[in-house]
């Protein structure tokens, strides 16, 4: 684990360089793991259980930067994202209590649900009916049918949401710069599986579970047979703290094809396969099963279609930038900030996070603020 902080560390020394050793990090990370490794001078034995540990880590990488495999990652702007110090929040009523929080200081009817945007139009002449006088550059249309005309409009949807639907939710369609970030930047899933117990098997002040599987290596390709093997990408289990207010909770945690995957299994089927690695990892095949489970589908989400984005391989922090970009590009437009873009994707150093997403809608704010 100290070698994997260490050559994480290392991966991230590499803004700015003119010239990379590797284009991705996931390749950076394995040349490094193969000349350190064998370096060591450690028995047969022990590099194997070194490489399977590494194997771990490179999967909860996977996690935290929301990819498939560290391979898609950019090695270059790898070191401009900012980790916080710091505890994780946990919102006691969940994330929704930080919108209901802010919506408590505004007026009632404000926010519209369950009105699902088919098209902005922008650039163009709109008019209230039997009032010409007003001029709207921009015109959204919901699925039901319902207009909302505007000067400006934020966008935070989702780049996975972006990248299948750009070419038919603007019209007229987005430059092709911003079109070219928006192919560019990474979009993966990282998903969460809770399984709820009668009674914990761990000790009191246990918080995490670790899986190592024991016949992997990061110098090794992954099984690509995901009926098989999906399951093995689960990085292990965080135990919810404290049961006094959840109850006697874990909650896994998987990345990439392999959680794509899962979502499309059954709760019991997900349930059984939990059930079974639990009780191979415990050594005990009477280990009672999970009451419940519970677990994300950010993939198939039709506004999601992912968790959240990384710098992929052939792509940079300027392409964040370029996503953030409002529209029209022309600052002497007389209509200016028509289309204001927010999101974690248009964070250049918190992208991937919930602190990234506010920051930028606050961003966006102060853009109209000033005008």
């Amino acid at each position: 684990r100290n070698l994997s902080t260490t050559l994480l560390a290392s991966a991230r020394t590499f803004v700015g360089a003119e010239k990379l050793p590797v284009p991705s990090v996931g390749q950076y990370l394995r040349a490094e793991i193969a000349r350190r490794v064998t370096a060591s001078g450690s028995g047969e034995n022990s590099q194997w259980l070194q490489l399977a540990v590494l194997a771990t880590c490179l999967k909860l990488e996977c996690c935290i930067s929301g990819t498939h495999s560290m391979d898609l990652v950019a090695l270059e702007p790898f070191g401009e994202y900012i980790s916080l110090p710091g505890l994780d929040c946990t919102f006691p009523g969940g994330y929704s209590s930080l919108p209901d929080r802010m919506l408590s200081a505004l007026p009632e009817g404000t926010v519209l649900l369950n009105k699902a945007v088919r098209t902005i139009q922008w650039q163009g002449s709109f008019h209230e009916e039997g009032d010409n006088a007003r001029d709207f550059p921009v015109r959204v249309e919901c699925e039901d049918g319902d207009t909302f005309l505007a000067d400006h409009v934020i966008i935070t949807v989702p780049l996975g949401f972006l990248k299948e639907r750009h070419q038919d939710f603007f019209q007229p369609s987005l430059p092709e710069r911003k079109v070219e970030a928006i192919r560019h930047l990474g979009f993966g899933t990282n998903n969460k599986i809770f399984l709820e117990f009668e009674q914990p098997f761990w000790k009191p002040q246990q918080q995490l579970l670790e899986v190592v599987w024991e016949d992997e290596s990061p110098l090794e390709e992954p099984s690509t047979d995901l009926e098989a093997s999906w399951f093995k990408k689960l990085i292990g289990f965080v135990v919810l703290q404290p049961p006094e207010q959840h109850g006697h909770v874990l909650c896994g945690f998987i990345a990439g094809r392999e959680s794509e995957y899962m979502e499309t299994l059954s709760d019991t089927e997900v349930l059984d396969t939990m059930t079974r690695i639990l009780r191979t990892l415990t050594g005990n095949p009477l280990l009672p099963a999970p009451r419940s489970v519970l677990r994300s589908r950010w993939h198939s989400a039709p506004y999601t279609r992912g968790s959240y984005s990384y710098v992929a391989v052939g792509s940079s922090g300027d392409d964040i930038d370029v996503l953030a970009q409002p529209l029209p590009e022309n600052s002497e437009d007389p209509r200016p900030l028509q289309l204001l873009f927010a999101g974690e994707a248009t964070h250049r150093t918190f992208y991937s996070t919930t602190h990234g997403a506010l920051l930028s809608g606050w961003r966006e704010a102060e853009r109209l603020n000033h005008l």
